[in-house]
């Protein structure tokens, strides 16, 4: 996606938002319109990556990331009797890349080998529309948004230094990029509830692997998914 698509998505849900907040009529007074959630997010990549290129790399190395699991963090607006703004993140988590292609990289190990460690902060923006009326306990929702995935504490490990051979300084760049979820709510108390919900994104980086000036690069896609499961407060 080129940047003016990315630019033109966050300014159309944005749009969208403003919108909807202007045009909507006051909600009745028991209507809460606020709610934190607070749950565990289970993150499932499908990774795809070009084989990493530079000095001394053998055709076939590539790398995949490791599935994890961290903290949901969310919260939703009401803006309409069908329609929230939810804004989510996650505590950063430790995310590792593991080797992928040959057994070894002259007498290091590589294949299967955790190469490098990483943290990302990934908020995202998303606006969802509930199909089921206010008084329904039950309410299935529909959303989409924006995303934006940032990464820091990179780090090369030893498999990583003995396979590149020497310490390594990582850079990764962020991505920005659409977002998509499809879940439920349901009521169970006056102010609490139970989400469940899953969700794609669209996350790509190009990553830049400097050891001692030799640089290697690859670009790599995350293709994540998520499901979450959460339990929330409204007010």
């Amino acid at each position: 996606m080129t940047k003016l698509n990315v630019r033109a998505l966050s300014a159309g849900l944005v749009t969208a938002v403003a919108l909807f907040s202007c045009v909507s009529t006051a909600l009745a007074d028991d209507v809460q319109s606020n709610t934190v959630r607070l749950g565990l997010y289970s993150v499932f990549y499908h990774t795809s990556a070009d084989d990493i290129s530079g000095p001394y790399v053998p055709p076939g190395v590539n790398l995949k990331e490791d599935n994890l699991d961290t903290l949901y963090i969310a919260y939703i607006r009401r803006l309409t009797s069908h329609f929230d703004v939810e804004l989510t993140a996650g505590y950063p988590p430790l995310s590792k890349t593991v080797g992928v292609g040959p057994a070894a990289l002259g007498s290091a190990p590589y294949n299967g080998q955790v190469i490098s460690t990483a943290r990302w902060l990934a908020p995202t923006l998303l606006l969802e529309y509930r199909f089921m009326d206010e008084a329904s306990p039950w309410q299935p929702y529909i959303g989409a948004g924006v995303n934006h995935t940032s990464f820091y504490d990179r780090n090369s490990t030893a498999a990583g230094d003995a396979a590149t051979g020497g310490p390594t300084k990582l850079s990764l760049t962020s991505s920005t990029g659409p977002a998509g979820t499809v879940g439920f709510v349901y009521k169970f108390a006056q102010n609490w509830s139970f989400d469940a919900s899953y969700s794609i994104a669209r996350v790509k980086t190009h990553l830049t692997a400097d050891t001692a000036g030799v640089i290697r690069t690859t670009d790599i896609s995350f293709g994540p998914q998520a499901l979450v499961l959460a339990v929330g407060y409204s007010f």
